[in-house]
Formats: structure tokens, sequence, C-alpha cells
């Protein structure tokens, strides 16, 4: 039996026992994982994913975090100009070996899913929803003069999330903020915004 599994972007087809050079995952040695993303399982019955097969995976043993070969970029320019330039570059890989192809059964497994460099965007989708979280509970604060977003951030820091919340500060309330200086005019143009 094998599979085409994907991962760094990359495709490969294993089998149990092979060796494997992969994109850098987050996995120490001796660790066991999974590639959840299994495009085909092939043998005596083919089963084509759409784009996965559901319910398979790859498991593998993590053997040694190492680096490729050295590619050298070497740039000659011609006759009289007499430029050189060389650049070196060594990529990040992680070395597994397959241990087993589940068809079946994945998400009961409880083996770590294999994750790197390659599954970015995954990583990236999590801090951009906190983010968006409270500038949809609260008002833009950007809008008010003299407010950016570091000034934003403080403000909601100390609680301050909607216009109508700044426009009903009092002097002593101000004052009371450490945060972030609250300006006087900040006040009266959160009154107008509140309004609409």
């Amino acid at each position: 039996m094998f599979a085409v599994l994907k991962t760094g972007g990359k495709q490969y087809k294993v089998q149990a026992g092979d060796m494997l050079r992969v994109e850098k995952l987050a996995a120490d040695a001796g660790e066991t994982i999974q590639f959840n993303d299994v495009l085909m399982l092939g043998g005596d019955a083919p089963v084509v994913g759409a784009p996965f097969v559901d319910g398979a995976a790859v498991q593998a043993e993590v053997v040694d975090q190492i680096k490729g070969e050295k590619v050298i970029h070497f740039v000659k320019r011609r006759r009289k100009h007499s430029s050189k330039r060389t650049k070196g570059h060594r990529q990040k890989l992680t070395l597994v070996k397959i241990t087993e192809i589940l068809a079946s059964g994945a998400d009961k497994s409880g083996v770590k899913a294999a994750s790197g460099q390659g599954d970015a965007p995954a990583a990236k989708a999590a801090p951009a929803a906190k983010k968006a979280a409270p500038a949809a509970t609260g008002d833009n604060l950007t809008e008010l003069t003299g407010v950016g977003p570091a000034a934003a951030k403080k403000l909601e820091e100390a609680g301050l999330t909607s216009f109508a919340q700044i426009a009903a500060l009092s002097d002593a309330d101000i004052a009371a903020i450490d945060a972030v200086k609250v300006k006087p005019e900040w006040v009266e143009q959160a009154k107008e915004l509140a309004k609409g």
C-alpha cells in the first residue's frame, strides 16, 4: 500500500519504511507525527481524495532536523564589468521515517499533527481572528484625530473600545487612565461620532 501526501507545498509518494526529507517541521527527533493531508491511497483498491482522503493519514517518526546541500548562486558579468556575486543557502529540512499508513480513523489516533513553516497561513489566520474580534464589538478608534494604531491598542487595553465610552469620560476618569494620555478633543470628537 502507498499514499501520496502533501507537506511543505510538495507532494510525496510514500510507503511504510521509507525515509523522507521534507520541509522543516515543528517536532523533535524521536517524536511521532501524523500527516493528515493525504491526496491518494494506492494498492488493491485505490482511493483518490477531493482534494484529501477523509480519515486517512500517514504516521512517521522524526529521525533528525538537518540542512540540505549548499546551493550556490553565482553571477559573473561579461567583459569589462568585473563584478561577481556569490550567495549560499542551505535549506532546513526534517528527516522522517514513514511508520504506518492509516486508511481511516486518523482523527482518533491521538498522534500530533505535522506542522511547520510550510503550514504558516493557518497559523497566521488565528492571530488575525483575535485582532478582528475587538474591532467587531467596538468602534474604530483611529477615526479620532491623533489616534493611531498604537494609541487605539492602548485605549482598548484600558477598556475603552467605543466612542460612547470615550464620550462619557469625566476629567477624573481621564486622570485615572495611565496607559495613554486621553486628550480633551478626543472626548469631543467621540461625542460627535457616537451620535452618528
